[in-house]
């Protein structure tokens, strides 16, 4: 773990940064759409009013970010739930403490020669890792046209910039792909298979996630940091001309793509106006995680993954 902390360039503790302010890591699981609230936090100096010093740390691996929160390597997460769930429910620290995006963003993309769902058959289908994210999703997808799992290789390989990489390459054949890397894949040819929320309507995605041993040291800095992404959420609305050309420079794609993404994203709804943890979401989530073995069949109860009191608190 050392080892990767000091790759990563990161410092193992919240420390302060200058007179009066608080160094703050944030881990992001990959450049995508719905991080722009935390970009614009930092852009327009959201996070600087509220006296925290923050540095975004792009992991693309979900399973790092949780053993990094563990280690206090970093404070505040932006990331899937499904770890976080699974770690509450066995008696660990890791708590949500706010929503993110809500519903999926994703569509099926694949190589151009696959045409259906069907076609997946003996393909290999990329995904972020073996236990997070759309990982749990990828069967209800296949289901549809009547495929096993067995009919097809589904392969852990990193965040949707990776997998759009190895989709150009061939070294995958299909992966879910959130806007507007969507968007570039069907310009290039490559075949759009549908929206994974016409097979999975209900999901919470991402999650603002915390360690509660740090977050109870440390409440100013976390509802701080809290008020401040809110501030971010709301800007993509107040001020569209600097959310395009924030969304456009951290996603690496032109203006014109970014502000196609940022009005998707606000037609389906897959960011949460008040930063809500969505409870429907949420307990589909916990439905897939029972399905694949990683927690007991137990009813679900959104206040054992979650503590919604920082958020209540960033709203006074």
């Amino acid at each position: 773990m050392l080892s990767l902390l000091v790759g990563l360039g990161i410092v193992a503790a919240t420390s302060v940064a200058a007179e009066g302010t608080k160094q703050l890591h944030v881990a992001i699981v990959s450049r995508t759409i719905f991080y722009l609230p935390v970009w614009l936090a930092v852009e327009k100096g959201y996070f600087k009013d509220e006296g925290l010093d923050v540095r975004i740390d792009v992991f693309d691996n979900a399973e790092k970010i949780n053993g990094a929160l563990r280690e206090n390597a970093v404070q505040i997460a932006v990331s899937t739930p499904e770890s976080i769930i699974v770690d509450a429910l066995k008696g660990g620290s890791l708590r949500m403490v706010a929503g993110n995006a809500g519903r999926l963003p994703h569509y099926v993309i694949a190589r151009p020669e696959i045409r259906s769902i069907a076609d997946l058959r003996g393909k290999t289908i990329g995904v972020l890792s073996n236990e997070e994210g759309t990982t749990h999703l990828v069967p209800e997808v296949t289901r549809s046209a009547g495929l096993r799992s067995s009919d097809y290789t589904v392969k852990a390989v990193g965040g949707a910039p990776t997998r759009w990489r190895l989709l150009r390459s061939g070294e995958i054949d299909a992966g879910l792909q959130p806007f507007p890397l969507s968007y570039e894949a069907e310009a290039a040819g490559f075949s759009n298979l549908g929206p994974l929320a016409n097979f999975v309507p209900d999901w919470q995605f991402t999650s603002v996630n915390v360690d509660l041993r740090w977050a109870e040291r440390h409440r100013a800095e976390l509802v701080g940091a809290l008020r401040a992404l809110q501030r971010g959420l709301d800007a993509i609305a107040g001020d569209p001309a600097a959310a395009v050309k924030v969304a456009a420079r951290e996603l690496q794609t032109d203006e014109k793509l970014a502000e196609r993404a940022i009005r998707d994203t606000a037609k389906l709804g897959i960011l949460t106006p008040k930063m809500e943890i969505s409870a429907a979401g949420t307990r589909r989530v916990h439905q897939a995680l029972i399905a694949a073995g990683l927690v007991r069949d137990e009813p679900f109860g959104l206040e054992r993954v979650s503590d919604a009191r920082f958020l209540q608190e960033s709203r006074r």
